[in-house]
C-alpha cells in the first residue's frame, strides 16, 4: 500500500513541489475558502487540487490550511503565503508582459549617433515619431562624424547610424534614406550672392571652409572630389568639426561652403545660400547598422526611418 504523503516530506521529482501553477492554486483556494468554488474556479477536478495543495504543502514543509473544522481557513503558514503569493503571480505577469514587449521593440534602449548636417534634414521627424510611438523605448543621441560613427558602430557604442554619405565596411549594412541637392553657403556681402544661381567652377578663387576637419574619409573629402572634377583645388583657409561651426564662420565672411539644401534652414544672419547651376551636386544621408545586430528595437527605429511618412 503506497505511503501517504505528509507536509514534512521533501517534494519528489515528480512533485517539485512549489512552482507558479501550484501557487495560483493556493490563491483560489485562498480566496473562495473551498475547495470546490476554487476548483470550479481554475476549471479543474476537486480531487487534483486538492493533490496539488498538499504537493506544495510538502514542498513547504508546512500546512497552509486548516482542514479540521466545517470550514476551511488558513493556517499561519497559508496567511504568511497569501500576500506573497500574490506578489509573486503578479511579478511573473509582469516579467511575461516585460519579455513580449522586449521582443516586439516596444520597450528597451538604443543609442543612435549621427552627422551634425542630419539635424536639418530628416532627424527631428524621425526622432519625434519614433519617441511618440514607442514611448518606453529611450533614445541615446550621439552626434559624430562618419568615420567615429563607423567605428562606434563596429565596437558596438551604438546601435544605429545617420552617416553621410555612408559607411563602407563588411560588417555593417548601409541604406540610403534621402538625397538632396547640395547648395553654396555664401557671405552675404559676396558678389556672387547676388546671382540666383552659382557655378561650381565659379568658386575656384573663393576661399572654403571645409567640415568636417578629421577624421577622414568624410564629407569633406565628397566636397573635394567635386571641386577637382571642376578643375581646381580649393584654397581651405578653416577646417571645422561642424556644419554649425563652418556656417557661423561663413558668416562672418572667413569663405564658403558647400553644405546639403536642408542646411540652409539654418537662417543665419550674414549667410546667403545658392543652388548650383547645371549637372546640379548631391549628397546622400545613409541608414547603418550592423549586419548581425537582431534587436527588435533596432528593427523597429530603422522600420520608421526608412518610411517617408516619418518625415
Amino acid at each position: 500500500m503506497a505511503r501517504q504523503t505528509s507536509p514534512s516530506d521533501p517534494p519528489t521529482a515528480a512533485s517539485p513541489g512549489i512552482d507558479v501553477r501550484r501557487l495560483r492554486y493556493f490563491l483560489a483556494v485562498a480566496e473562495e475558502l473551498h475547495f470546490g468554488r476554487a476548483a470550479e474556479r481554475l476549471h479543474i477536478a476537486q480531487p487534483a487540487l486538492s493533490r496539488q495543495i498538499a504537493n506544495l504543502e510538502a514542498g513547504i514543509g508546512a500546512l497552509l490550511f486548516d482542514r479540521t473544522r466545517s470550514t476551511i481557513g488558513l493556517t499561519a503558514a497559508g496567511e504568511a503565503l497569501l500576500p506573497r503569493a500574490r506578489d509573486i503571480i503578479v511579478r511573473v505577469a509582469d516579467a511575461a508582459r516585460v519579455a513580449k514587449r522586449a521582443s516586439e521593440g516596444t520597450i528597451g534602449v538604443i543609442q543612435v549617433g549621427f552627422v551634425g548636417s542630419a539635424t536639418f534634414s530628416i532627424l527631428p521627424g524621425v526622432f519625434n515619431r519614433y519617441r511618440a510611438a514607442h514611448p518606453d523605448v529611450e533614445l541615446v543621441l550621439h552626434a559624430m562624424n562618419t568615420a567615429e560613427l563607423r567605428v562606434a558602430l563596429i565596437e558596438r557604442s551604438i546601435d544605429v547610424a545617420f552617416a553621410r554619405p555612408g559607411i563602407q565596411d563588411p560588417e555593417i549594412v548601409s541604406e540610403v534614406v534621402q538625397r538632396e541637392p547640395l547648395v553654396v553657403a555664401l557671405p552675404e556681402v559676396d558678389d556672387l550672392a547676388q546671382q540666383d544661381h552659382v557655378a561650381l567652377a565659379d568658386l575656384a578663387l573663393r576661399p572654403f571652409v571645409l567640415y568636417p576637419r578629421q577624421p577622414r574619409p568624410s564629407f569633406a573629402d565628397h566636397v573635394l572630389g567635386l571641386c577637382r572634377r571642376e578643375g581646381f583645388v580649393p584654397t581651405i583657409v578653416q577646417e571645422t568639426l561642424e556644419i554649425q561651426t563652418a556656417l557661423s564662420l561663413v558668416s562672418v565672411g572667413a569663405g564658403v561652403a558647400i553644405v546639403p539644401e536642408s542646411a540652409s534652414e539654418a537662417q543665419l544672419t550674414g549667410v546667403a545660400y545658392r543652388p548650383f547651376l547645371g549637372d546640379v551636386p548631391q549628397t546622400q544621408l545613409s541608414l547603418a547598422y550592423r549586419r548581425d545586430n537582431r534587436s527588435p528595437v533596432v528593427s523597429g527605429f530603422c522600420a520608421l526611418a526608412r518610411d517617408r511618412r516619418a518625415r
